[in-house]
């Protein structure tokens, strides 16, 4: 049982970390086109507020883990969110 519950906290860091790396190709492709068309300010805004709770409520339960996977998720959102206020400004 104390098998299992390691590999399961593994497996949800991994996936933690996954989730922030897939916010790596939406950044890609608005620096390489300097285009926010078909991206959702709110989407992205929404997630970005969203894990900030998330972040301080790792913090809170000391789940560091937890807490720094989605410090990187909020950061690429907060990019994103930035970059599709300046190429909407832009346009």
């Amino acid at each position: 049982m104390n098998l299992l519950r390691e590999i399961i906290v593994f497996l949800f860091g991994v996936a933690l970390f996954v989730n922030a790396a897939l916010f790596v190709p939406q950044i890609y492709a608005l620096y390489k086109t300097k285009d926010a068309k078909g991206v959702s300010f709110i989407t992205f805004f929404g997630f970005s507020v969203l894990q900030l709770i998330t972040i301080c409520y790792g913090l809170i339960k000391q789940d560091y883990l937890m807490a720094g996977g989605y410090v990187l998720s909020w950061v690429l959102c907060i990019a994103i969110s930035v970059m599709i206020l300046l190429y909407r400004r832009k346009a």
